[in-house]
């Protein structure tokens, strides 16, 4: 959340509340951008042709409305390299998504969030990839979130609990807090998380935490497909892969 004690420039503030809009609608027009934030398009006009002249949006020449610039994969990049667990995890999780056949997905805890780093898909599916990068979703009805937040210290599990509302997102989803805490607790205990269709119906995963050389969450990696191709057979052989790969990546963090 914005803690807006903190902001000390408006102007910026709202070119960023724009620039972050193009998150929820890709292509968007002057007159869409007024409308929704309650500004005169002369503002939003300066305020879009500045991002377009610093390449953060490009303009569509016939219908004038404009997306996503250059500079936006640029600072993705700039993030994703600031993580170096990103490349040392890559080689692992092509092997993992071969292994399995299955996508394999790389993220950390952010705020009270799984934010995603990387995504890697068996080899004869490449062209199914898709950047993930940025991309975030709620800890307590993910595969990824439940396998970081049961390795957390009980302190930090309690103020999660505490702040959190839970939504639901499928019929499947926690949505009460003891039971998410009984549920992080088993986790704990087989060392993986299971995802069982409680973030998008039909997807399953599992899941589990790569700890730093302080034994500290830093962040967890998952298989994740089709519901229908998780058995408690797959599931057992694939907790086995996914430890394998997990303790060479600590191995080099």
């Amino acid at each position: 959340m914005t803690d807006n004690s903190e902001i000390k420039v408006k102007s910026l503030q709202k070119a960023l509340e724009i620039l972050n809009y193009f998150t929820e609608k890709p292509i968007l027009g002057v007159t869409e951008i007024s409308e929704h934030f309650g500004l005169y398009k002369s503002t939003v006009h300066n305020i879009l042709s500045t991002l377009k002249a610093m390449e953060y949006l490009e303009q569509d020449e016939a219908s004038g409305k404009y997306c996503l610039g250059i500079q936006i994969f640029n600072l993705s990049k700039a993030l994703g390299d600031t993580y170096s667990i990103t490349k040392i995890a890559m080689p692992y999780m092509q092997d993992l998504a071969n292994q399995t056949g299955e996508r394999v997905y790389l993220a950390v805890p952010y705020r009270e969030e799984v934010l995603y780093l990387e995504a890697m898909y068996p080899a004869d599916s490449v062209e199914l990839m898709r950047s993930i990068l940025g991309e975030r979703a709620q800890m307590y009805c993910t595969g990824l979130g439940k396998a970081m937040l049961a390795n957390m210290g009980e302190q930090e599990i309690k103020d999660y609990l505490d702040l959190q509302e839970l939504e639901a997102f499928t019929e499947n989803s926690i949505t009460d807090k003891d039971k998410l805490y009984e549920e992080l607790v088993r986790t704990r205990q087989r060392g993986y998380a299971i995802d069982d269709m409680e973030h998008e119906f039909g997807i399953k995963c599992i899941s589990m935490p790569i700890l730093n050389r302080s034994k500290k969450v830093y962040a967890a990696i998952s298989v994740s497909g089709i519901a229908t191709h998780f058995n408690e057979e797959n599931i057992s052989e694939w907790a086995i892969l996914l430890k394998k790969y997990v303790n060479k990546i600590e191995s080099r963090l």
